[in-house]
């Protein structure tokens, strides 16, 4: 599949089945959990389309899913960040919040390479984050800038769906679909207009 490059979006348009019929739809949400996750987001975008920022989105399909408990799972960069995010969101949720230092291991426990050699440098623990939201039992676990392959460790380890609330990109403030529309930053960096 190339849906990236599609000139007409005729699935969108005109209902196109660019597959070919490989997939059962009755099949495909045969699930009762994913067929409610599915219902609800529908209902969401179709309710609230261009009403709701990220965060009340995340209230608000929580609270249609019957979720009472969120994780966070937070880099220690975006600590003020989680503290925000954790205090608004137990407005409605127990909220339980795991900083990816838990642990506090030296990066050297694994050979890993430091930023700056010479001084103590802990390792993110995705998986101890999860494990620790897991023994919470939260409904929910939500990624505050865990950065990447950290994050994909925390959602291959995680019981619970989970949601990325904000992306790690140090160099666009966390906005990494900024080197998209920046057509002069895409010219230097990956010679694409």
């Amino acid at each position: 599949m190339k849906c990236a490059g599609c000139p007409d979006n005729k699935c969108y348009l005109e209902g196109k089945d660019c597959t070919g019929g490989r997939f059962d739809k009755d099949e495909l949400y045969a699930d009762e959990e994913d067929l409610k996750l599915l219902k609800v987001s529908s209902w969401l975008e179709g309710s609230f389309y261009m009403e709701l920022t990220r965060l009340e989105e995340v209230i608000r399909f929580s609270t249609e899913m019957g979720y009472k408990r969120l994780g966070l799972a937070f880099c220690i960069g975006l600590t003020a960040e989680a503290e925000l995010m954790r205090k608004i969101l137990s407005r409605d949720f127990k909220v339980s919040s795991v900083c990816c230092k838990i642990t506090g291991t030296e990066k050297e426990t694994w050979g890993l390479k430091h930023i700056m050699e010479g001084r103590f440098e802990a390792t993110c623990n995705p998986v101890v984050q999860a494990r620790i939201l897991n023994a919470d039992k939260t409904d929910l676990n939500l990624i505050v800038g865990l950065c990447i392959g950290h994050d994909i460790l925390f959602t291959k380890h995680s019981k619970a769906p989970v949601s990325t609330f904000i992306v790690k990109d140090r160099v666009l403030a966390h906005n990494p679909a900024g080197a998209l529309y920046s057509k002069y930053y895409r010219a230097k960096k990956f010679k694409v207009e």
